[in-house]
């Protein structure tokens, strides 16, 4: 999917064949879609990928059909982990990053007084599940501060892993609720200084920036397919770090998969991450996972980093000059989730104008994050999210559609 790009400029659409992308994606003359942030459009070597194993299933039956695509089910493992430097052993498939999260939250043995500690943006869930820790076991949960400008405070989070110890550190690298990437490695070099357990959400990152989890320095790390790595629906991955397999972390509900009964009163767990997986599994959605992590790094991962923040930030500057118009990320470093409010509309009734325009977006509401949109004194706000396929002159589509709605308030 590269371009002999040698003889020309290094402007992020001259690093990729855009042309060659969109027809490799069936949806991308059927919409514009800026929703990658929620599930990006599959491309066609995924959508084969799951349709011929269901064909095998079909012919074969569930159980055969896996026997016989076993090498390519491997595969998923070999490619997630090269995705982000790995090694294969490391890698457990999940039903979603919310499953994968939990999962591994449910490894790590709270106690009454054990601190969390993380930020103020964040994934809804990720928070929600917190607070359950805090109810159910006493956990205390600590954020650190942002910095004016938008962003954690990695100073006064370092102060803070000093003076609390916390029992883990986590951190969302994108938060879905607008366009700041957070300092992730910054944090993982305290929490390496500090030996603290560090679980990282990386569900938006993964397939729009390169993820390195020795350059992060995590423990553990979530993420989805289904967005920017352009994957199936219902399908995530967690990350377990060697040092976390040997120290014995398990979760708390193992099965036949990912542990040996080797007598009555006494099991193993496995020896890989697949001790945080469930015996059944999509084996479809797995192979289009797979097909997924190939096509990403096929396309180059480097190259998709420059072109999806540059679509996004091309946007942000369109929309920011709209009269009646408020873009809301902030913080040093942007990526491809574009956040803004419309004076006049209400949430629905707005993103339905857009969608009768061909528009792909979604909406975020102060419930998804009480800290960021309380800051920002907004009850809602839409997101629109390019990726790499998208085109310059969608961007002006979506901005000319906005500006006219936004000129006729409802």
């Amino acid at each position: 999917m590269k371009t002999d790009d040698s003889a020309s400029s290094t402007s992020p659409e001259s690093l990729l064949d855009v042309a060659a992308l969109r027809a490799d994606t069936p949806g991308a003359e059927e919409v514009v879609h800026f929703n990658n942030a929620g599930c990006g459009l599959l491309p066609a070597p995924v959508l084969a990928a799951m349709v011929d194993h269901l064909r095998l299933e079909a012919h074969l039956g569930g159980y055969e059909a896996a026997a016989a695509r076993a090498a390519q089910v491997a595969g998923f493992y070999a490619e997630t982990a090269a995705l982000i430097n790995c090694a294969p052993r490391n890698i457990a498939f999940a039903g979603s990053a919310t499953h994968a999260f939990s999962t591994a939250l449910s490894a790590i043995p709270f106690a009454a007084g054990d601190v969390v500690l993380t930020t103020r943006n964040d994934f809804i869930s990720n928070q929600i599940a917190f607070l359950s820790l805090a109810r159910r076991f006493g956990v205390r949960v600590v954020h650190a501060p942002d910095l004016p400008e938008g962003g954690v405070d990695v100073p006064a989070m370092a102060a803070l892993m000093r003076r609390h110890r916390p029992r883990l550190v986590a951190a969302t690298h994108i938060p879905t609720n607008s366009g700041l990437v957070q300092p992730v490695a910054e944090i993982g070099r305290h929490c390496r200084e500090l030996d603290l357990l560090y679980l990282v959400d990386a569900c938006q990152s993964v397939g729009q920036y390169p993820v390195d989890v020795e350059e992060i320095g995590c423990d553990l790390l979530t993420a989805t397919c289904r967005k920017f790595l352009r994957g199936p629906r219902g399908s995530g991955f967690l990350y377990v770090a060697d040092r976390v397999l040997d120290a014995g972390y398990e979760p708390l509900f193992i099965d036949m998969h990912g542990a040996r009964w080797t007598e009555p009163g006494r099991y193993e767990p496995v020896a890989t991450a697949a001790r945080f997986e469930d015996w059944e599994f999509p084996y479809s959605v797995v192979l289009g996972c797979a097909a997924a992590a190939r096509y990403a790094r096929r396309v180059g991962v480097d190259a998709v980093a420059r072109r999806t923040p540059a679509l996004a930030a091309g946007l942000r500057d369109g929309l920011a000059a709209l009269p009646g118009v408020r873009v809301l990320d902030r913080g040093r470093r942007l990526g491809a989730l574009v956040t803004f409010a419309v004076e006049g509309w209400r949430a629905e009734p707005f993103k339905a104008a857009l969608d009768a325009r061909g528009v792909n977006s979604a909406l975020s509401f102060r419930h998804f994050a009480q800290f960021d949109f309380g800051d920002k004194d907004v009850d809602w706000c839409l997101s629109l999210s390019p990726h790499y396929y998208n085109t310059e002159q969608e961007v002006d589509l979506v901005v000319a559609a906005v500006a006219e709605l936004a000129a006729a308030p409802r």
